[in-house]
């Protein structure tokens, strides 16, 4: 988009921008969101920015108004396989807040002044103002939501010191710390991520959150998704179905977790000619609230919330088989997953054997929630536990790195090495990559997938998978083709 098309976008305050740009208005020196509902201002007043870190670095403040920090996360960042994209993804993890710029570089076989000179050329924003746009965010949820003492928030946030924190809020939102907790209404709860407000935490009642989408969100297929592949002891999906909640234990750099995130989607806004977005209800109990981050971060993956929706039903409907599955289900999305190595191992043994590697290998929680009574086990302890066949192989190739499956990974190399694994089908490959490596371009083996329904094969994928499920349509396979999932249910 060239600048005058961002500017219509802001005059006609189009949320499906929100997240794809920033725009910053000199004359107040405020930045917001493109769906900002105050007064447009004037074209020479306004500049753009790819990021909140951008804005943020050229000393604009966030809105009070429409919180631009709080938007869903750009799509490119899931599309993008460039060095960008992996360095986007792996800060939004909180690498650097862990492992500084040194190990962000490394994990993505970069030097330090390579990364911080493409992002700044491209973003605005090197590693270092990219994260401190997120910690400033986590502060304020954490500020707004729950009463943890402010030097408990600072560091649980990432920041080094008390000071770091304190300036850093001050120039971001233009309030103390202080002042931002007191002007949360403790009646109706803390500002959230998707705009709102929630029941603000009590102790021991979690952490509330909303996690924001853009445009439509087919949550009954999701979580139909969820519950269909759910394994006792670390997931369950309860309640009807309209009103159900997914919870699942966690395992965090610092701690555990458990979280639960409820069906039903709320949007602020209606109307025929509105693009609202909405968000989804989420509720995180952590042991270490410096896993904040971390936590919502592997949510929006596993919910595939930084979708572009409207990019996707745009490309899709132009081909005739999938136009009525996208006319049906607008919106669709294709889940990633949690935890990708624990993905990996199911889409490898299926439902039934992740039940007894649970069961026998998962490290017990210190306190029960319910069912949820295990972490999955790690794939060490499995290569160690069972190393024979292609599930050990697996395991151990993810245990020493040489498959890697996090948020930075290279998708062409670790599908490489997954496939170098004895005994690995193609089939298992792809739906690893499709899930645990979030790539929305993935065509299993076996499945006709014409190459105009790129960049989105894989969301091609979930409207036949749904449409089957449900009875809407043919079996996407041929009868000789196993389920890309190998033995599992996963989709």
């Amino acid at each position: 988009m060239d600048e005058d098309t961002r500017y219509e976008a802001v005059r006609s305050r189009d949320a499906r921008f929100d997240g794809e740009f920033f725009f910053a208005v000199e004359t107040t020196g405020i930045y917001c969101r493109p769906s900002c509902p105050a007064v447009t201002p004037k074209r020479r007043n306004v500049r753009f920015f790819t990021t909140a870190a951008a804005a943020q670095g050229r000393g604009f403040r966030a809105c009070r108004r429409c919180r631009p920090d709080a938007v869903p996360g750009s799509a490119d960042w899931n599309v993008r396989a460039d060095v960008v994209g992996r360095a986007m993804r792996l800060i939004g993890d909180g690498i650097v807040d862990r492992e500084g710029v040194a190990g962000l570089a490394d994990r993505l076989g970069y030097s330090a002044r390579q990364v911080q000179r493409q992002l700044t050329a491209e973003l605005g924003a090197g590693p270092v103002a990219l994260a401190r746009a997120q910690r400033a965010h986590t502060a304020r949820v954490l500020l707004r939501t729950t009463d943890l003492p402010i030097t408990e928030i600072a560091f649980a946030s990432g920041f080094a010191s008390v000071r770091q924190f304190n300036d850093t809020i001050r120039a971001v939102y233009a309030a103390t710390p202080s002042r931002l907790r007191a002007a949360a209404p403790r009646g109706g709860g803390g500002v959230q991520r998707g705009g709102g407000r929630a029941p603000r935490a009590t102790p021991g009642a979690g952490i509330p959150l909303r996690l924001a989408h853009r445009g439509p969100y087919q949550a009954a297929a999701v979580f139909d998704l969820l519950a269909r592949e759910a394994v006792r002891g670390v997931e369950e999906v309860s309640g009807a179905r309209g009103d159900r909640t997914y919870r699942r234990t966690l395992r965090l750099p610092y701690g555990t977790g458990i979280v639960a995130v409820a069906e039903r989607t709320r949007s602020p806004r209606t109307g025929p000619a509105a693009h609202p977005g909405g968000w989804l209800d989420a509720r995180l109990h952590l042991t270490d609230p410096r896993d904040l981050t971390t936590a919502v971060q592997r949510l929006r993956r596993l919910f595939d919330l930084d979708a572009d929706p409207y990019a996707v039903d745009e490309r899709l409907s132009a081909d005739a088989r999938l136009a009525p599955l996208v006319a049906a289900r607008p919106g669709l999305r294709s889940p990633g997953a949690a935890d990708p190595a624990e993905f990996a191992v199911r889409a490898l043994a299926g439902p039934a054997e992740s039940e007894r590697l649970v069961q026998r290998y998962g490290k017990a929680l210190d306190a029960p929630c319910g069912s949820l009574t295990h972490l999955f086990p790690e794939p060490a302890v499995l290569a160690e536990a069972e190393p024979r066949g292609t599930l050990g192989a697996l395991t151990a190739a993810l245990a020493d790195g040489t498959v890697r499956l996090d948020p930075g990974a290279d998708r062409d190399e670790a599908t490489q090495a997954l496939l170098a694994l004895p005994g690995l089908d193609p089939a298992v490959a792809a739906a690893i990559r499709i899930r645990a490596l979030a790539d929305p371009d993935v065509a299993p083996p076996g499945l006709d997938m014409p190459d105009g329904r790129r960049p989105w094969r894989s969301y091609a994928v979930r409207h036949l998978e749904t449409a089957r499920d449900l009875g809407a349509g043919p079996d996407p396979y041929a009868p000789q083709h196993p389920h890309p999932e190998g033995k599992s249910t996963t989709a």
